[in-house]
C-alpha cells in the first residue's frame, strides 16, 4: 500500500483511540492545567483571575477552534465540550464570587469574558501580544471593579 508503519502509528490501537487521546490532552491542557496553574499561584482571587486571563490570551486559539469544529460534526465531541465550557465557567464563576460579587452578577461577569475570548479564538481578530495583555488587563480591572 506504499503507507508507513512508523512508531507512532503503535501508540495506538486505530484511529478513533488517537482521537480520544488527542481530545483527553486538550482537555488535560487547555482546562485541568490552566486552573492548576491558577490555584499554584497561590493569591486571593482578583490575583487568580487575572493570571488566568492573562494565560487565556497567550493561546493562540487554534486548537480551541479545531475542537469547536469537530465538534459540530459528532455528538461525543460536543458532550466533552458542553462539560469543559461548563467547568471553565463555573471556575471562573467561583472566582468572582470569592471577589464578592453575588451569584447572578458572578456568572455575567464569568460569561462575559469566556465568551469574549472563545469569540476572539473564532474571529481571529488577534492584536499583538503587548496589546492584548494590556486589553486583557483592563477587562479584569473593569469586570473585578465593584460599585
Amino acid at each position: 500500500m506504499g503507507v508507513t508503519k512508523g512508531s507512532f502509528y503503535w501508540h495506538f490501537k486505530n484511529r478513533e483511540d488517537l482521537l480520544e487521546a488527542v481530545l483527553q490532552e486538550w482537555v488535560k491542557r487547555q482546562t485541568n492545567g490552566i486552573i492548576e496553574r491558577v490555584e499554584a499561584t497561590g493569591g486571593d482571587a482578583t490575583a487568580k483571575l487575572l493570571y488566568l486571563f492573562e494565560l487565556a490570551v497567550q493561546d493562540d486559539g487554534r486548537v480551541e477552534n479545531a475542537i469547536r469544529a469537530w465538534a459540530t460534526n459528532d455528538s461525543r465531541i460536543t458532550a466533552v465540550l458542553t462539560q469543559v465550557d461548563q467547568g471553565r465557567l463555573d471556575y471562573t464563576k467561583n472566582l468572582f464570587l470569592q471577589v464578592g460579587f453575588a451569584p447572578f452578577e458572578a456568572m455575567v461577569r464569568a460569561r462575559m469574558v469566556y465568551y469574549a475570548l472563545v469569540g476572539e479564538f473564532t474571529i481571529g481578530a488577534r492584536s499583538n501580544e503587548a496589546e492584548r495583555l494590556a486589553e486583557i488587563r483592563l477587562q479584569h480591572t473593569i469586570l473585578t471593579r465593584r460599585s
